[in-house]
């Protein structure tokens, strides 16, 4: 429950929050050097509506506090959890009595020794904020919501659309707007209906571009209209972790708590009985029909994802797979046709490249930067990716490149060096550290238009370079965040659970009132 804040003080909120994306299947580590972290009056950046004319009016004193945010990789160090918990805890014990916080996360951070990152943290923020304060979070859908995250919050929203158009400033603004409305008509904590339905598929399968995701998501904000309700939320959950909060769920908050649970209880039915109608957003392959198909095409270029490694999902983005592929193909060994593939972390490589200079061949290791040619199964509490599912071994394995060095880039913002290597028709750009290719930008003189095929690490390509290609398909291959969940080797996720139960019963899908 709220209590009002004294005559003639505006109430006072706070914003901060600690966001990642994690994999427990990859053997890259998130350090605190991974965090981008802002304070104070760096977070009006990060939250534009905060600032006077920035469209959350009303009565409030915002309090920024701290707000950390790393790129998706593995799971994140215990020590850099600590560091970066204790000074939002202090940050918000240091800013005096505060009515309300906006808590800024993603709801997929794994971190070594935890089983529910997000709330463990939310318990510390609750404490330190005390009993009588709201919590209003921002997530992202592919995070997790479990009971007990969702008991220590007092109102949640997610994204409603893939690409996420919506994951900066709009999602934020509305838990912020809810916040403010609740605490400026003197409202006490609103009921959340919360059910997790038994259903974990990757976000390229559930992605509302395309039906039934869709409409699914699009009744969201006729939900939110009705009279009682405060807002409707649904996350699909993170499938590259091995956790048992991992799975889908609803939450409807408002504060008529028999229509909240009737909505929530909608949206869940509608979950699962979609489940095996969540498809991918391109047709999928293995890589080698893929390759194939893209030859055989006229549409240039063809865009292939190599989804299985992507870093923007978590993936180590140091496996070698799609290039031994590429160059097993012979128009592409020979130079009949051409690839552009990025980007392979291989820092070692790049140090070799830029040594040589532009014009230089070289021979040179490519993959496991971060061990992933034999680090799988040897995480710990952390599952092993499955001893490469159906692979073997040898998908991960090094490949040893011979090629031509064709360009050079210093000091790029987030793939550090990064050096462009030729064999046959095949360049192949490695980078220094992992770095997602989103933009014709991110790929500096080689323009993508110049090949025949485009094959990136992604799961679903960012808006440009949809844009760009003329077809597209995605790849199934192995690594940390491979789209075929089963190959990955969960071992502590709640079963029965689809996909991996396919024959599983009915679940009951009553909602909670929390």
């Amino acid at each position: 429950m709220s209590t009002p804040s004294p005559a003639g003080r505006r109430p006072r909120i706070g914003i901060g929050g600690v966001c990642a994306t994690s994999s427990t299947f990859s053997p890259h580590r998130t350090r605190y050097d991974d965090f981008h972290v802002i304070r104070g009056e760096e977070l009006w950046d990060r939250c534009p509506w905060a600032r006077p004319d920035g469209g959350v009016s009303g009565p409030v004193e915002w309090v920024p506090l701290v707000h950390a945010e790393a790129p998706p990789g593995g799971p994140v160090e215990p020590e850099t959890y600590d560091r970066l918990k204790t000074e939002l805890v202090d940050r918000i014990r240091q800013a005096g009595p505060l009515d309300g916080l906006v808590h800024d996360l993603h709801g997929a951070m794994s971190v070594i020794g935890l089983e529910d990152a997000e709330a463990d943290l939310t318990d510390a923020v609750r404490d330190a904020l005390g009993p009588g304060a709201l919590i209003s979070a921002a997530m992202d859908p592919h995070g997790n919501v479990s009971r007990r995250l969702a008991t220590r919050l007092d109102l949640i929203t997610a994204h409603r659309l893939a690409p996420h158009q919506d994951a900066t400033a709009r999602t934020r603004e509305r838990a912020a707007r809810k916040l403010v409305e609740r605490l400026a008509a003197g409202k006490s904590r609103p009921h959340l209906a919360w059910v997790q339905v038994p259903v974990l598929l990757p976000a390229e399968r559930t992605s509302p571009r395309l039906e039934p995701a869709k409409s699914l998501y699009g009744r969201l904000g006729s939900i939110e209209e009705l009279d009682g309700i405060v807002d409707a939320a649904v996350w699909a959950g993170c499938p590259w972790a091995d956790e048992p909060r991992c799975k889908a769920a609803v939450v409807v908050t408002g504060d008529d708590p028999a229509l909240a649970v009737e909505q929530a209880r909608s949206l869940a039915k509608e979950y699962w009985d979609l489940r095996r109608d969540f498809v991918f957003p391109a047709p999928a392959a293995d890589a080698d029909t893929c390759i194939d198909t893209a030859i055989a095409s006229r549409a240039r270029p063809f865009l292939i994802t190599d989804s299985g490694d992507n870093p923007a999902a978590g993936g180590a983005g140091d496996v070698a797979y799609m290039l031994r592929r590429l160059l097993a193909n012979e128009a592409l060994a020979t130079g009949r046709a051409t690839a552009l593939h990025a980007g392979i972390t291989a820092p070692a490589a790049v140090a070799r490249c830029f040594a040589a200079g532009v014009g230089a061949t070289v021979r040179v290791s490519v993959g496991g930067a971060y061990g992933s040619h034999g680090a799988y199964g040897s995480h710990g509490a952390y599952a092993p990716c499955g001893a490469s599912g159906s692979y073997g071994a040898s998908a991960y394995e090094p490949y040893e490149l011979t090629g031509k060095v064709v360009a050079l880039r210093e000091a790029d913002e987030v793939g550090g060096d990064l050096a462009a290597v030729r064999h046959g028709g095949v360049t192949t750009v490695l980078v220094s550290r992992r770095k997602p290719f989103r933009t014709r930008a991110d790929f500096g003189e080689l323009g993508p238009r110049e090949y025949d095929l485009l094959v990136v690490k992604a799961g679903c390509p960012a808006p440009e370079l949809y844009a760009l290609a003329a077809d597209w398909q995605l790849a199934l291959t192995p690594g940390s965040v491979d789209q075929d969940l089963p190959r990955l080797g969960h071992h502590r996720l709640e079963r029965p659970l689809f996909p991996f139960d396919p024959d599983m019963p009915a679940p009951d899908l009553t909602p909670e009132l929390l």
